[in-house]
C-alpha cells in the first residue's frame, strides 16, 4: 500500500474525531434509540480499528521484529 495514502487516512481519520457538527443535539436518532453523536463514534472507533489492523500488517518496521528475534536467539531479553 502506498505510504502517501496511510499517511493521508490516519490525517483524515485524525481531523475527523471531533465531531464538531453533533455536539448540541441528540437528534437524530440513530436506529431509533441511538443519539447521533454516539453512533458517529461507534463507527469512528470501528474505523480506527481497521485502520490499526492496516497499519501493523502493512507499515510495521520489520527491522524491529528482525532486532527481537536476534536478540531473543542470543539469549537476551
Amino acid at each position: 500500500m502506498n505510504r502517501l495514502l496511510l499517511v493521508a487516512v490516519v490525517a483524515a481519520l485524525y481531523g475527523l474525531h471531533q465531531d464538531l457538527w453533533f455536539w448540541r443535539e441528540a437528534r437524530p436518532l440513530a436506529f431509533g434509540f441511538l443519539p447521533v453523536g454516539l453512533a458517529y463514534h461507534a463507527v469512528y472507533c470501528v474505523a480506527i480499528a481497521l485502520l490499526m489492523w492496516t497499519l501493523t500488517r502493512v507499515a510495521w518496521p520489520a527491522h524491529l521484529e528482525s532486532a527481537a528475534d536476534e536478540q531473543t536467539r542470543d539469549g537476551h531479553r
